[in-house]
């Protein structure tokens, strides 16, 4: 893992972001690629019954505050020891961060959580990222402030290739774990997914893993995977992203959507 995206915005993961980049650059010698981006086009189109007139003030503003917070942050890295440059443009979030990740290791984004309104789901955000990239992200709760790269990590395990995906992309940071946990859920309608399957791939990559297989008993999945959380005292998680379709997703819930919504600690993502 040697170059990670760092998105970079003034909201409430900011600092929890950044340090989580910080934490994992230093643990591996990464480059921190800073990526900032302002949705000005956005709203320049908005209002097309007389705005217009006020997007090269509104724009001008936006651009100041934009100025604002690169030279905070630019201060902030400058106290960290690690190696980092800048990119700025205009671009929505999520078409321009993929972009900016094509040759990115791994994304840091913050996981909007707490209270919603409206049909744009903030949970949209970290879900689309995954989805439609490569790359693996990190899903960093807006009350987080680190990553613990040598604390106790816990694999979400379930045999699908998203969930293989997310092991894969995990592997370099998984070396550095104190602890790591693969959990697995029995499920009836998955009679025959491999459990043991994880644990061998990463003791080939020199991982020490200890595997729990666990009945579901009529609970939801999730639960069975939050509680586990809490009883192995995981400091992160690794899980696939959607392993049914996203429509589904949305509107009967299920795994992914409930661990986006519930989880307090960082979750390494991937499809």
């Amino acid at each position: 893992m040697k170059s990670i995206l760092l998105h970079i915005r003034d909201d409430r993961g900011d600092e929890g972001r950044l340090q989580a980049a910080c934490d994992i650059a230093r643990a591996t010698g990464a480059h921190i690629r800073c990526v900032q981006l302002s949705a000005v086009p956005e709203l320049m189109m908005v209002d097309v019954y007389g705005g217009a007139a006020l997007a090269p003030s509104v724009a001008e503003e936006l651009r100041e505050m934009d100025d604002a917070l690169r030279t905070r942050m630019e201060a902030r890295l400058a106290r960290e020891d690690v190696q980092w440059d800048w990119k700025q443009w205009e671009s929505d979030t999520v078409h321009g961060l993929l972009f900016a990740a094509r040759l990115a290791d791994l994304i840091v984004a913050t996981l909007a959580q707490g209270p919603r309104q409206g049909v744009r789901d903030p949970l949209n955000m970290v879900a689309d990222l995954a989805l439609g990239g490569r790359t693996p992200v990190l899903a960093m709760p807006e009350t987080a402030d680190r990553f613990a790269v040598t604390g106790r990590a816990m694999v979400a395990w379930d045999g699908s290739a998203e969930a293989a995906a997310a092991l894969i992309h995990a592997v370099p940071l998984l070396k550095l774990a104190q602890a790591v946990h693969v959990v697995t859920v029995e499920e009836e309608e998955k009679p025959d997914f491999p459990a043991t399957e994880a644990p061998e791939y990463l003791a080939r990559h020199g991982i020490g893993v200890e595997l729990h297989s666990l009945p579901r008993r009529g609970e939801p999945v999730e639960a069975v995977l939050t509680r586990m959380m809490e009883t192995l005292r995981a400091d992160w998680v690794v899980m696939g992203v959607f392993g049914h379709s996203r429509v589904r997703e949305m509107v009967f819930g299920g795994v992914t959507r409930r661990m986006l919504r519930d989880t307090r600690i960082p979750l390494l993502l991937a499809h």
